[in-house]
């Protein structure tokens, strides 16, 4: 993989994680990692830093993940979080990785995926795009925040709200 400027990224999210998906991944090798699927998502900008770098705002990505997930052990802990999008050949893997717990075994193995140990985090061989992240800031989604309840009836029966989690993107790696 090589990396790019942030600013040569060309996507589009809106397909890339509603319908191809991605992996957010936290940990690394020494205290271990864990990851799971995504199709919930945004990338932008927000915030502003004094060294004048991003006078646009930093550019962000934001991540949900539900209390239960085990991966939320690994996001809470680390300071840094990936994003992996693979591409098509991987559909199968990518709802095998978010349909089961990486505390019943090692999910990542089983799908054959090759870990990448880069920097204090962990990403995919596999990826055709890595997003490496920093955690700015967290907080939970609260019922009393929907305006629009159908929201919280289809997508939230059992009450299990996600937290969000706002990275500033620190690295973009592309596939070669």
């Amino acid at each position: 993989m090589r990396e790019i400027p942030v600013q040569e990224l060309q996507i589009n999210p809106m397909t890339m994680i509603a319908r191809e998906w991605m992996l957010v991944t936290a940990g690394n090798q020494e205290r271990g990692y864990n990851t799971m699927t995504a199709s919930w998502g945004h990338l932008g900008s927000i915030w502003g830093r004094p060294d004048g770098k991003w006078p646009g705002g930093l550019p962000t990505a934001v991540v949900y993940v539900r209390p239960q997930r085990y991966t939320k052990e690994f996001v809470d802990r680390e300071e840094l979080f990936t994003l992996s999008v693979l591409d098509e050949s991987w559909r199968k893997a990518l709802g095998y990785l978010g349909s089961h717990s990486g505390r019943d075994g090692d999910k990542v193995a089983a799908v054959g995926l090759t870990p990448v140990f880069d920097g204090g985090t962990t990403y995919f061989a596999e990826a055709r795009l890595v997003l490496v992240c920093r955690k700015l800031y967290r907080a939970p989604l609260l019922e009393s925040g929907f305006i629009d309840r159908d929201i919280v009836t289809y997508d939230y029966p059992e009450k299990d709200f996600h937290d969000m989690y706002v990275g500033e993107i620190l690295k973009v790696l592309v596939a070669d």
